[in-house]
């Protein structure tokens, strides 16, 4: 739920999407919604082609499933199961779960372009039409990760007030990637806490222009 907690404050600007930026006048959930499947209206035509070439691609240079799907939490911690493109050799999920790394030799060649382009995402659309996500918000974890930092850094389990996103305000900002260590995952999580409080459908719409800039220039991709 959107919270206001200065109704008479004006939006600010967020250019870069500093660490210090606020933005306020919060919009309803229902035009948060809106957004959400009108872009993706938009954004099927341009996807539908490239998801076919990389289903293809997939099933022609290694063996196991097109789709991957791994249990994440949701809004209110609660379960579902997200949608990718297989990129690896395996798909380990809950306890078994183990963090992709740089080299990794479970990511399979065509998966290492399909992470690096942000493709291997594209599925998620359809957690987004069927309510588990948003375009925009907390990017959801695997539970292991959410397990394990939750106890680890204080304030985690705030980022389940909002309905997780494709992108976020953490992954714009360059956090985004292996979190490897704690100090990674804390400057993740601090940015989530801060779209939580301060989220607006402006900065949705911002969030999401800064996303295209991030992905074209390939920035950060893991």
């Amino acid at each position: 739920m959107y919270v206001n907690n200065d109704s008479s404050a004006q939006d600010t600007d967020i250019g870069l999407f500093p660490e210090t930026a606020i933005i306020r006048r919060p919009a309803a959930p229902l035009s948060k919604r809106v957004l959400d499947v009108l872009c993706i209206l938009l954004i099927l035509p341009l996807a539908l082609p490239v998801l076919a070439i990389a289903a293809l691609a997939i099933k022609a240079t290694s063996r196991g499933p097109i789709l991957f799907t791994q249990h994440r939490y949701g809004l209110g911690r609660v379960p579902f199961r997200v949608y990718k493109l297989r990129s690896m050799s395996v798909a380990e999920d809950g306890d078994a779960f183990r963090q992709a790394r740089k080299g990794d030799t479970r990511i399979t060649p065509v998966g290492a372009f399909l992470r690096k382009t942000s493709i291997d995402e594209l599925p998620q659309l359809l957690n987004v039409l069927r309510g588990d996500m948003s375009l925009v918000g907390p990017r959801p974890h695997p539970t292991k990760l959410d397990n394990d930092f939750a106890q680890a850094i204080p304030g985690y389990n705030r980022r389940f007030a909002a309905m997780p996103g494709i992108t976020g305000l953490a992954q714009v900002r360059g956090h985004r990637g292996e979190t490897d260590t704690l100090e990674k995952m804390r400057a993740r999580v601090e940015s989530d806490i801060e779209y939580v409080d301060t989220r607006s459908l402006w900065m949705d719409i911002l969030i999401m222009m800064r996303t295209t800039l991030v992905v074209a220039s390939q920035r950060n991709a893991g």
